[in-house]
């Protein structure tokens, strides 16, 4: 227990440490700043599609870390150490994607509140927001930690990734960006946690895999 809470601690140091963390919020910030700039000044309809807007940033900008998340630990060996530990990997991928979401997440919601007033979004509309986003993000570190995974060590992983993470991420973005409609957030937490439920023995498999 203890060495997967340190691997969780190690991955939030280096989410903060590294850039890891100030490259997705700044572009999930960029977008929400570009944004405007393209639909025009239309407080109306930018607070009609700034939850769209919004999920998509936050889904772009979770998949920046990829690449960071397994590869090193692969090609350096540490993944070889955890398993010689007697560590399963669905149980250090499953550490490694808490301390994803950890490393992220706060980060992103902080941001969100700078993003819907970019936005011109009503206080009213910004609370379910940062519901669904604070339920939904556990998922998309799931499947981003599940994608490294399954893309590490090939040639191309970045772009690799976005073919991979972003088709099984379309449920998250419907059911987030309609967080203010009945149902909504109900659907999004069962997906959310199906996706954390299963995308560490996913991930898990895929190591083994990458090691054999």
């Amino acid at each position: 227990m203890n060495a997967l809470a340190s691997i969780t601690w190690r991955e939030v140091r280096r989410a903060w440490s590294s850039g890891g963390l100030v490259l997705p919020v700044a572009f999930f910030l960029l977008v929400a700043i570009l944004f405007p700039f393209a639909i025009g000044p239309d407080g109306k309809l930018l607070a009609r599609v700034g939850g769209g807007v919004i999920w998509s940033a936050a889904l772009l900008a979770a998949l920046l870390p990829v690449e960071r998340l397994i590869t090193p630990d692969a090609e350096s060996g540490v993944l070889d150490q955890f398993a010689a530990r007697g560590l399963s990997d669905s149980a250090v991928a499953a550490a490694k994607m808490a301390g994803h979401w950890l490393g992220f997440a706060p980060a992103l919601l902080a941001a969100t509140v700078i993003a819907a007033a970019l936005l011109r979004l009503p206080n009213e509309t910004l609370l379910p927001i940062l519901t669904a986003l604070a339920i939904g993000t556990p998922g998309l570190a799931a499947l981003g930690t599940a994608t490294a995974a399954l893309v590490a060590g090939l040639r191309g992983a970045g772009a690799l990734a976005g073919l991979v993470m972003l088709p099984f991420a379309v449920p998250l973005l419907i059911f987030g960006a309609t967080a203010d409609q009945a149902g909504a957030l109900k659907l999004l937490g069962a997906f959310s946690l199906l996706l954390v439920a299963g995308c560490p023995f996913v991930a898990g498999a895929a190591i083994r895999m990458g090691r054999s």
